[in-house]
């Protein structure tokens, strides 16, 4: 099973940026990636999803002209720019991976994830 670990969470003000980065122990050419979010009580949700090629994203609304998801598919990594970030941000964030035979195809649902990373804590101060 592919390994994920992610990184670059922090304290940040509000408008404020933070930059998350998952490294993963696969090949990720291979994935269909995405970042979820947990805050405390609520259920885990999507933030952004992004195809093999890269050439096809997708966001949930809250986030949507704020984040911006990437990857380098050489250095098997996957990226969350997050700006103008806002005190309902504040959550453990997930990188999430799965294998998919289309170049093309980007997963939005929790459960079409197979592997998981440990989360990386995000807190926006109002």
């Amino acid at each position: 099973q592919v390994q994920l670990v992610e990184s670059g969470g922090g304290l940040v003000q509000a408008g404020g940026s933070l930059s998350l980065s998952c490294v993963s122990s696969g090949r990720t050419f291979t994935f269909a990636m995405g970042w979820f979010r947990q805050a405390p009580g609520r259920e885990r949700e999507l933030v952004a999803a992004i195809s093999r090629s890269g050439a096809t994203t997708n966001y949930s609304d809250s986030v949507k002209g704020r984040f911006t998801i990437s990857r380098d598919t050489a250095k098997n990594m996957l990226y969350l720019q997050m700006n103008n970030l806002k005190p309902e941000d504040t959550a453990v964030y997930y990188c999430a991976a799965n294998v998919v035979a289309h170049i093309a195809l980007v997963l939005t649902k929790l459960e079409q994830y197979f592997s998981w990373g440990q989360g990386t804590q995000v807190t926006v101060s109002s």
